[in-house]
C-alpha cells in the first residue's frame, strides 16, 4: 500500500475515535510515568488508586493507601483542611487548583515539605459524581524561596517601622517599651529589655567582670498570655544574674547569644533561677536569642527574645535583625540617660537657686510653687523670689530666662543674685529693671522677662514694673479677679528701653498672683483663652488658703506633657497687726 492509500485507509476511521483510542492506549503510561502524584478517591473520600509518584511522595505503597482516608495515611499533615476541600469539590463540582499544603510524610518524617494540590470531581457520562481526583506536586523549594522572600520583606518592614517607633522621646523607659513592642510578635513571642543597673547610674565602664551582673527590667512584652512572663523579671525589678547565665554572657562579650533549639540545660542558663526555668519549660520555650544593647562602645544591657508558639527556631538572620533593632534603641537609651543626668543636674541647680520663704513677712501671706518641664524636656530658667526690705516692705519677683538647660539655670542664678542686691538699695521697681536690663545685656545671647513688685504694708500700696512679662492677676475682695493692665515694657537684655512703675492699692484679703508663661501657654490654645481660664479659676478664691489655690492652678492648667517649667507666686494681704 502506498502512502496515499494509507492515508485513505486511515480516513475510513472516524476522526473522533482516534484521540480517544490513543488516550486509552497512553493513559496507563501517563499515570505510571507522571512525576506528579495522582490519586482517585471514591465518594466516601477513600483512596481507590494512586500512581507510583504518590507512593514515593507519601512513602507508602498502593495497598497502604487503598480504602483509607487522607487523615489515616498522612497523620503529620493538616488533613482536616484537605478533607474539607475534597468534600467541597465533590459537592459543588468546582475544581480547586494549586493549593499549598505543608507537612511531613512517611517518605521524610524529619523534615517539612510543601506540595501544590489540585482537586477536581470525577463524573460518569450522565453527570453523576463518582469521586474526586487529586494531583500533588512537590514544591518545597519554591515554597522555601517564597517563604524566605516574605520573611525578608517583613524584616525590611520591621526595620523601617523601628525607625519611626523606637526613640520617639528622650526617655529610657519609653524607648525600652518601644523596642519590646516592635519585636513582638513579628520577631518573638516574648521580649524583655534589661539594662545594667550601673548604666542607669551613668557610670558604666566597658570592663570585663567575673561575678553576677545586676539588671534593671525596663520592658516586657508578650504576643499572648503565657507563663513565660511570670518567669521574666517584672518591670522595675532589680535582679542579679550569675556569670554562667546567657544574658550575662551576652553583655560580657558584647555578642549575640543564639540557641536555636533549647534543651533543659539551656533553660537553666536562660532563667534567673530553677523556678523560672520550670515556668519557661511549661510555656513551651523552644528557641532563644539575646542581643546586646550597645552604643558608643559600651554595652548598656540586652534584648532577650524567646519563641514558643512560633514554630521556627531563631537563626542567624534573626540575630542580625534583632541586633539592628537593639542598636537603634541603644543609641536612644544612651542619649536619654545622659540627657536625664544633665537635666537632673540642671533641676538640682535651679532648685538650689530658688529661695526659701522668709520666716516672717509683715502684712503678707505667701505661697509659691515651682514645677520643671516634663522629663523629656530641658529645664528652663523660671524663677521667683521673696525679698524682705527695710521698713517692713517686701519685694516680690517672678522671671523667666528664655532658653533651657544648665546655662539658662545659671543665668537665672546670676539675675536672681543681681535682683537681690538691687532690692537692698531700695530702688523703685522701674529702676531695678533698668539696672537688670544692663546686666542682662552683658550675658551672651540671653534675654529674660521679669515682674518686680514692692509691697508696703504701712501704706497698703504695691509698686510694680513689668519687663515683657505676662500680666499679674489681682483678686480684690468682693470683686471679680482682673488681669492688671500694666505697661508691658521690653524683655531684659534688649537694651536702651525705659521701664515704668505702677501703683496698686491693696486691702486685707486681696491676692496678687504672679506666674511664668509655663502656667498658661500651650501649643493648642490661644494665650488669651488661657488667661481667661486663669482668671476664671481665681474667681471665688477669696478665703481659700493660698497654697490650695496654687495647687488648684497647677492641677487644672498644667498638663503632664507640658514642655515648659513654671514658677507661681501668690501673695495675700493680711490685716494689720494690732
Amino acid at each position: 500500500m502506498n502512502t496515499s492509500e494509507s492515508f485513505r485507509a486511515e480516513d475510513d476511521v472516524p476522526r473522533t475515535s482516534q484521540p480517544r483510542r490513543l488516550l486509552n492506549e497512553l493513559s496507563g503510561t501517563l499515570v505510571s510515568q507522571s512525576p506528579v502524584g495522582l490519586a482517585v478517591m471514591d465518594t466516601d473520600l477513600r483512596y481507590v488508586a494512586v500512581n507510583p509518584a504518590l507512593e514515593r511522595i507519601n512513602g507508602l505503597s498502593t495497598e497502604e493507601h487503598v480504602g483509607r482516608h487522607v487523615s489515616e495515611v498522612l497523620p503529620h499533615v493538616d488533613t482536616a483542611a484537605i478533607e474539607s476541600a475534597q468534600w467541597r469539590v465533590l459537592e459543588t463540582g468546582v475544581p480547586l487548583l494549586d493549593q499549598n499544603v505543608v507537612g511531613r510524610t512517611w517518605a521524610d518524617a524529619d523534615h517539612d515539605h510543601a506540595w501544590s494540590v489540585s482537586l477536581y470531581r470525577l463524573q460518569d457520562p450522565v453527570g453523576r459524581a463518582r469521586g474526586v481526583a487529586a494531583s500533588i506536586a512537590d514544591v518545597t523549594e519554591r515554597y522555601r524561596l517564597a517563604t524566605e522572600a516574605a520573611r525578608a520583606r517583613r524584616r525590611l518592614t520591621l526595620i523601617a517601622d523601628a525607625s519611626a517607633l523606637i526613640g520617639t522621646v528622650l526617655d529610657v523607659d519609653q524607648t525600652a517599651r518601644e523596642l519590646a513592642g516592635v519585636t513582638v510578635p513579628e520577631l518573638a513571642d516574648i521580649a524583655a529589655v534589661d539594662v545594667l543597673d550601673t548604666v542607669l547610674a551613668c557610670h558604666r565602664t566597658a570592663r570585663p567582670g567575673s561575678g553576677p551582673e545586676l539588671f534593671r527590667a525596663l520592658a516586657l512584652a508578650a504576643a499572648y498570655p503565657t507563663e513565660a512572663t511570670r518567669a521574666a523579671d517584672q518591670v522595675g525589678d532589680l535582679a542579679a544574674y550569675a556569670a554562667d547565665r546567657l544574658v550575662t554572657e551576652c553583655v560580657r562579650t558584647g555578642k549575640p547569644v543564639l540557641v536555636p533549639h533549647v534543651n533543659d540545660r539551656d533553660l537553666s542558663r536562660i532563667a534567673r533561677d530553677p523556678e523560672a526555668a520550670t515556668l519557661l519549660a511549661r510555656a513551651g520555650i523552644h528557641s532563644y536569642l539575646a542581643v546586646p544593647l550597645s552604643a558608643r562602645g559600651i554595652v548598656l544591657g540586652a534584648l532577650d527574645l524567646k519563641r514558643a508558639r512560633n514554630p521556627l527556631p531563631f537563626n542567624h538572620d534573626d540575630a542580625i535583625l534583632a541586633g539592628e533593632l537593639a542598636n537603634r534603641a541603644a543609641v536612644s537609651i544612651d542619649n536619654a540617660r545622659w540627657y536625664q543626668s544633665v537635666r537632673n543636674a540642671a533641676v538640682t541647680l535651679q532648685r538650689s537657686l530658688l529661695p526659701e520663704h522668709p520666716s516672717h513677712l509683715v502684712g503678707l501671706e505667701i505661697a509659691s510653687r515651682y514645677q520643671p518641664a516634663q522629663a523629656t524636656s530641658e529645664v528652663g530658667g523660671d524663677w521667683f523670689d521673696i525679698i524682705p526690705l527695710s521698713g517692713d516692705k517686701t519685694a516680690l519677683v517672678v522671671g523667666d530666662v528664655m532658653g533651657s538647660g544648665i546655662d539658662a539655670a545659671a543665668t537665672m542664678g546670676r539675675l536672681r543674685t543681681a535682683t537681690c542686691t538691687l532690692a537692698e538699695l531700695d530702688f523703685d521697681p522701674a529702676q531695678v529693671l533698668q539696672h537688670l536690663d544692663r546686666i542682662t545685656s552683658g550675658l551672651e545671647h540671653y534675654i529674660a522677662t521679669c515682674l518686680y513688685a514692692v509691697y508696703d504694708p504701712h501704706h497698703g500700696e504695691c509698686h510694680i514694673a513689668n519687663a515683657g512679662h505676662l500680666p499679674p492677676v489681682l483678686v480684690h475682695t468682693g470683686r471679680p479677679p482682673e488681669l492688671l493692665d500694666l505697661c508691658p515694657g521690653a524683655p531684659l537684655g534688649v537694651g536702651g528701653v525705659t521701664f515704668h512703675s505702677s501703683t496698686l492699692d491693696l486691702g486685707p484679703g486681696d491676692d496678687l498672683v504672679l506666674y511664668t508663661d509655663g502656667l498658661v501657654e500651650t501649643r493648642h490654645h490661644p494665650i488669651d483663652d488661657r488667661l481667661d481660664t486663669l482668671v476664671g479659676l481665681l474667681d471665688g478664691s477669696e478665703g481659700r488658703p493660698v497654697g490650695e489655690t496654687c495647687d488648684l492652678l497647677l492641677h487644672t492648667l498644667r498638663d503632664p506633657g507640658d514642655h515648659d517649667d513654671v514658677a507661681l507666686l501668690i501673695a495675700r494681704i493680711c490685716p494689720p497687726q494690732s
